[in-house]
């Protein structure tokens, strides 16, 4: 019992030391740019730790065939520390905000030498472990169009494919229904107007001219015998 109440104001009192956690870094996966311009390559943590202030960024640069690394950049206790003899040498800048979780960097008027895998360490105190994180920069005269931007049309070609279709077919049943509603009309007043002529009777057969002529001179005679009379 005296040791589960030692053990629990240890635990109250906050004597017990922090233990570290991991931390884990974030750059992007690979960056295009142009010969002569600028680029901000972007580097940032999580933590479950407040932001510490001996938070700490590194930068790194392996260029391409190349199986060695060159530190380029440090930042630790609120000083920017740049690599004045490196190949980035008046072409590195610190545009990051440590207060933030930010500690990214701006190269310019990039080269084809430029080309090649930028590394990227942060640590917050107590929070040190973690694995770096890595971007791959490409420098070229002209920007490739990238796989992505080819799916995406792709895609965009059929999507727009499969809309034109759908709206052929839903003109199509709309005509047809059209056409089956007009024929449907047209028989039932056909039908009404064979009824009407069956309900009057037929008609009257037509009279026969001589026969006609005959009775009307019939009926001449005898009102000239009756005028005799």
């Amino acid at each position: 019992m005296l040791t589960f109440l030692a053990l629990a104001s240890v635990v109250l009192l906050g004597i017990v030391p922090e233990q570290s956690q991991a931390i884990v870094i974030y750059t992007g996966w690979e960056r295009h740019a142009l010969v002569g311009s600028d680029i901000r390559l972007s580097c940032s943590f999580f933590s479950w730790r407040w932001t510490s202030e001996d938070v700490t960024f590194s930068w790194t640069y392996r260029p391409d065939g190349s199986r060695d690394s060159i530190s380029i950049f440090h930042y630790t206790g609120g000083v920017a520390y740049v690599d004045n003899k490196g190949p980035f040498r008046d072409r590195l800048e610190f545009v990051g905000n440590p207060s933030r979780r930010d500690g990214s960097i701006l190269l310019k008027n990039l080269d084809f030498s430029d080309n090649g895998t930028f590394t990227c360490d942060a640590k917050n105190p107590p929070d040190i472990v973690g694995r770096p994180s890595s971007v791959r920069l490409l420098v070229f005269e002209k920007v490739p169009i990238q796989a992505g931007v080819i799916t995406g049309a792709i895609i965009g070609v059929v999507l727009g494919l499969l809309v034109l279709i759908v709206v052929i077919y839903y003109l199509m049943r709309f005509l047809v229904a059209r056409r089956v509603f007009s024929l449907s009309v047209s028989k039932h007043g056909k039908k009404k107007k064979e009824g009407s002529q069956q309900r009057q009777g037929p008609a009257p057969p037509a009279a026969d001219p001589s026969k006609v002529k005959a009775a009307t001179s019939e009926k001449k005679k005898q009102e000239s015998r009756k005028e005799k009379k």
